[in-house]
């Protein structure tokens, strides 16, 4: 492209390239300092090269200062840390908050801050940048669940400024509040940085950890301001409400930070997705351009940066979770001083390491968002220099949708974020939570809601609480808060061990255990190969082997859904949509063994395994009876026309609502006993809902049409996975029928 001022003609030029995107550089636009900012902070700054802030983070700091809940929303390396740093600077290191404070309280601030972060790397990278920007002295502590007794001790008597994550939050400083209470009686701010992290089932738990976190300070005195930093998203100030438990939130969503010029090509992949991400690697590097690769599993990483290594040799690495914190600053230094000229990760990068300013990103397939696009995106851009980055398409729905729609990657704003507090398989085990903490009484619906007295009355029926005179008690001898998993919302995940070794290799939720870790299942986890001996339910593991047989595993399930309760229905075309609340029976009856290399089944075992109920939320739709009449089909046919759909718009729900297809399932019959017609049902994966059916109700215009169209456009005879075949399918992708599903849909949807 003419005027680039890095050699990268050769990859716009090439024939994979579907579309490209120029989008210009801009400056930046400075604001003020503060009234309240100290001439002591702003010399700090300046000798660390900050003359002045940008206008968002000016803004975003005055109104934190001024007491308001407020939202930050802005690219990756627009600067989050400074807004809320400087509040908390004020605060914290030099007791200014607001109002003057008496002359013995500058000298040892009584004030505090907390930070949350969705990881642990994260937080101490904030604890290092804020010691680089704070006053000499200023007591700062980073703790986990992997902190000394010293350093617990230290953040719990001494500092000032505490930096963590939710987790440490929810096992520890809630349950031993007496022991925190100086930290948590002089609480003036709560910083929850990457707030768009928390969505889903994830988001749900740490929406009730905050609204315990907020009771607790409350009951010791203190009323801290909330401020979210996050990526870009338009309802910003009606998430971080929803989060954090407040009707008011204030959003700043203008980021004045200065864009260099960027360059978005759309790639689809001539020879496979992970080879061609490590030949643009191995060149762009060999070319000397920095560049980072985003992969979606670690063993993928591993490999796109050994073939892109062949290319040009070992300036380049992979990253992925799990990596100690001596060898992720080893990388950071690396890269940031160029001796690392390229790495191939997982999205733990875009948390777990302080990068930014390459000349180029690789997108291995569409991450599910495009608020995670451009999250990942902007780690491409040094100051005065252009940026590239290129996205590459992976073989499923969406992405072949989004790639033959390029405006709806290129030009569509980013999506909303989705949570859903009020789930009530969360709700009621963070209330038991609370109880213990302090007794619950009815005035804590400031705090939890207006679902919590309902929530309260099933739990005391349930023996879990006891009224004692309006007072809620938690009745057990054991912690409350052992019963929940924060990233999950089921019970403890199954440990995977190896029998020779002891070692655990990895964990599985006890809800995908039947299908993951049967008997017999094969079990890969970073390249190595398992095969699973025993599942021990009572002990929480499952025993397996190391071994590298030819074939792999698919298990094979029955699927049953029950309409519990139809909340809203409309019209669309011939057909008419629902919301409600389901109950999926789902069990696994057996398994196939697939050639590893032609995919041809070898055999069928079964197994007996036991069935298992989800009351979640779905989305459904019919088709008229005189509909398949005029058409002339049988149940076969209707059958698998319905699945071959469902399995379609599955794939292309996460362009409309942020999930991922792995958040979600579905279910389709030729006659559903609720419904009396063909039915097919999208649902929630998790227990009480996520809230993605409910959006997808919102947007099931859009959505399916773009899903007639996928089954239209795709160039493939008889399904692929870019359309109708799906790599979770219970049926193991039998009884599909992508022409059928073309044409039911067509009738379906109005013209």
């Amino acid at each position: 492209m003419p005027g680039m001022s890095s050699n990268w003609s050769w990859v716009l030029e090439s024939q994979e390239v579907c579309a490209v995107d120029d989008r210009p550089a801009l400056p930046g636009r400075h604001g003020a300092w503060p009234d309240w900012v100290s001439e002591a902070t702003i010399s700090r700054l300046r000798d660390c090269g900050i003359e002045s802030p940008w206008r968002h983070q000016a803004d975003f700091a005055d109104l934190a200062y001024r007491g308001h809940h407020v939202a930050l929303t802005s690219a990756t390396g627009s600067g989050k840390s400074l807004a809320y740093l400087l509040p908390i600077i004020a605060a914290t290191g030099e007791g200014r908050v607001g109002v003057p404070l008496p002359a013995a309280r500058l000298r040892r601030p009584t004030h505090t801050a907390l930070y949350l972060a969705p990881t642990k790397a994260l937080a101490h990278d904030q604890a290092r940048a804020a010691a680089a920007l704070g006053p000499q002295g200023w007591r700062i502590g980073a703790v986990d669940g992997d902190s000394d007794e010293a350093d617990r001790r230290f953040a719990r008597d001494h500092a000032a400024f505490v930096l963590t994550n939710p987790d440490m939050v929810h096992y520890s400083i809630l349950p031993g509040h007496q022991r925190w209470s100086r930290l948590l009686g002089g609480l003036r701010y709560i910083v929850v940085d990457e707030a768009h992290r928390y969505q889903g089932v994830f988001g749900a738990h740490v929406a009730q950890v905050l609204r315990r976190l907020r009771r607790i300070a409350a009951h010791y005195g203190a009323t801290p301001t909330v401020l979210l930093a996050s990526g870009t998203a338009p309802n910003a100030a009606e998430f971080g409400g929803r989060l954090i438990g407040e009707d008011s939130v204030e959003a700043v969503t203008e980021d004045a930070a200065p864009k260099p010029r960027r360059t978005v090509a759309l790639w689809k992949p001539s020879v496979s997705l992970n080879q061609d991400t490590a030949n643009l690697l191995g060149r762009l590097v060999d070319d000397g351009s920095q560049t980072i690769a985003f992969v979606a599993s670690r063993v993928g990483a591993e490999l796109v940066a050994l073939d892109a290594q062949e290319i040009a040799g070992g300036a380049i690495a992979s990253y992925r979770a799990g990596y100690l914190a001596a060898e992720r600053r080893e990388l950071e230094h690396d890269l940031q001083t160029g001796q690392l000229r390229g790495v191939a990760t997982t999205n733990a990068l875009e948390l777990g390491i302080d990068v930014a300013g390459m000349d180029a990103v690789l997108i291995a397939g569409y991450p599910g968002k495009l608020s995670a696009l451009w999250q990942q995106a902007g780690r491409a851009g040094r100051r005065g220099s252009d940026a590239l980055v290129v996205l590459l398409a992976r073989e499923n729905p969406l992405d072949g949708f989004l790639f033959d729609h390029p405006e709806a990657i290129l030009s569509a704003p980013v999506e909303h974020a989705v949570l859903y507090p009020e789930n009530p398989h969360v709700i009621g085990p963070h209330l038991a939570a609370a109880a213990q903490e302090l007794p619950l009484t009815h005035a804590d619906a400031r705090w939890f809601g207006p679902t919590m007295p309902t929530v309260v009355e099933a739990l005391c029926a349930q023996g879990v609480l006891r009224d004692r005179g309006g007072r809620y008690f938690w009745t057990r001898p054991d912690r409350a808060v052992d019963y929940i998993t924060l990233r999950s919302a089921g019970a403890k995940p199954i440990d995977i061990i190896e029998r020779e070794t002891g070692r655990v290799v990895g964990t599985v939720d006890e809800a995908m255990a039947d299908s993951v870790v049967h008997e017999g299942a094969v079990y890969l986890h970073q390249g190595e190969s398992f095969i699973v001996e025993e599942l021990i339910r009572e002990e929480k593991q499952a025993m397996v082997r190391a071994a590298r047989p030819k074939y792999y595993t698919q298990p094979q399930s029955t699927f049953d859904i029950e309409v519990l309760r139809d909340l809203e229905s409309r019209p669309l075309g011939e057909t008419t949509v629902h919301r409600g609340d389901v109950r999926l029976t789902t069990q696994v009856h057996g398994y196939l063994r697939r050639d590893e290399l032609t995919h041809e089944v070898w055999d069928h075992t079964p197994l007996t395994m036991p069935s298992r109920t989800l009351n979640t939320q779905a989305v459904w739709w019919t088709v008229p009876a005189e509909m398949i009449r005029r058409l002339g089909w049988g149940a076969l046919q209707v059958g698998a026309a319905a699945h071959a759909m469902e399995h379609t718009a599955i794939g292309l729900l996460p362009a409309f609502a942020p999930c991922d297809r792995w958040d979600i399932g579905g279910v389709s019959t030729a006659l559903h006993p609720d419904t009396g017609l063909a039915t097919i049902f999208v649902h929630d994966g998790l227990p009480g809902g996520a809230g993605f059916a409910h959006r997808a109700y919102e947007v099931v215009e859009q959505w399916l049409f773009a899903t007639l169209e996928r089954l239209q456009r795709c160039p493939c005879d008889d399904g692929c996975p870019a359309c109708v075949v799906s790599p979770k399918c219970g049926n193991a992708n039998q009884v599909l029928s992508k022409a059928d599903a073309r044409i039911l849909l067509g009738e379906l949807l109005p013209d």
